[in-house]
């Protein structure tokens, strides 16, 4: 098999062990399409660069950023390199004048079994779902986002002490390894684009601050799932004693009660509970707003109750 010309585009952490692996191969990766450098950080005073674009200026590999993916400088630029196929992980949507512009089309790594969570965050919402297994699917882009034909399709178990951090980067080890497979067999031929069956799709939307607050009016369990799904980054929080309070970690109490859910249930020194649906949610560690992350022993020892 003779390796093939490839653009990248990616933009996150999670993309670069793809590109990666991509450069350690036998094929060319000729460019790499990245978002915009934008600024931020404190007083937004610095220029953030993603993960990908520093990765890819350190191998030396051109750096293309475009604001507006349907410029005509842009697709006269991606049509000089002559390439074969072009990867993406973690990007954009894409117009159908880029994904269509390669002979051998665009394919793309998604970190979910589709048609399963098709969406910005699948890995988040495939933990508070409460699933028991997920993976990585490559596909080939056409209109309608995550939609496409599968080429290659892996699936790992969600262990009970995954949250999204672990899960994160098993599945970005696991899409770069399926990447090159999925190139091997297009590149010779043998690839076969099997069609999604949209009957079992489900979505996995964007999430924002507000989609962080925990609903204690759900079983313990589904809150303790909500709490994986949204660590180490951004955090499931709720409102205590009028301050934004984060949950790291957390166990389950299970126990038929009469309080209502959310109600706090606390001894002041030792213990922090909050009661669901079902029995309790166990507070372990937290990031109380304007406060380092604790033990709550810790927490609880150093917090001034209200009289």
């Amino acid at each position: 098999m003779s390796g093939l010309k490839i653009i990248f585009m990616g933009s996150p952490d999670f993309a670069v062990d793809s590109l990666a692996t991509l450069l350690a191969s036998e094929h060319e990766v000729v460019a790499v399409v990245t978002a915009t450098d934008k600024w931020g950080g404190r007083g937004g005073k610095q220029l953030l660069t993603t993960e990908v674009k520093k990765f890819a200026i350190d191998k030396g590999i051109p750096v293309l950023q475009p604001s507006n993916l349907k410029a005509p400088s842009f697709i006269a630029e991606l049509k000089s390199y002559k390439h074969d196929i072009q990867v993406v992980v973690a990007f954009r949507m894409l117009p159908q004048v880029v994904w269509d512009l390669p002979r051998l089309g665009t394919i793309n790594v998604h970190a979910s079994l589709l048609p399963k969570y098709r969406g910005a965050a699948p890995i988040n919402w495939a933990i508070i779902r409460g699933e028991k297994e997920t993976g990585v699917t490559v596909f080939k882009l056409q209109h309608e986002i995550d939609t496409g034909g599968i080429v290659r399709q892996k699936s790992i178990p969600i262990e009970n002490n995954d949250d999204f951090g672990s899960l994160y980067t098993k599945l970005k080890i696991l899409g770069a390894q399926e990447l090159m497979i999925a190139l091997k067999d297009i590149a010779d031929g043998s690839a076969h684009y099997l069609p999604q069956n949209d009957a079992m799709a489900c979505h996995a939307p964007k999430i924002f601050h507000e989609t962080c607050q925990i609903d204690f009016n759900t079983t313990a369990l589904d809150v303790q799932n909500f709490v994986r799904g949204l660590h180490p980054f951004p955090g499931a929080w709720f409102e205590f004693m009028g301050q934004e309070m984060k949950v790291l970690r957390c166990d389950i109490l299970h126990d038929q009660h009469q309080y209502m859910p959310g109600s706090i249930h606390s001894d002041k020194k030792k213990y922090l509970h909050i009661a669901t649906q079902d029995g309790f949610l166990v507070l372990q560690k937290v990031k109380y707003e304007g406060k380092k992350e604790m033990e709550i022993t810790d927490f609880l020892n150093g917090f001034h109750w209200p009289e």
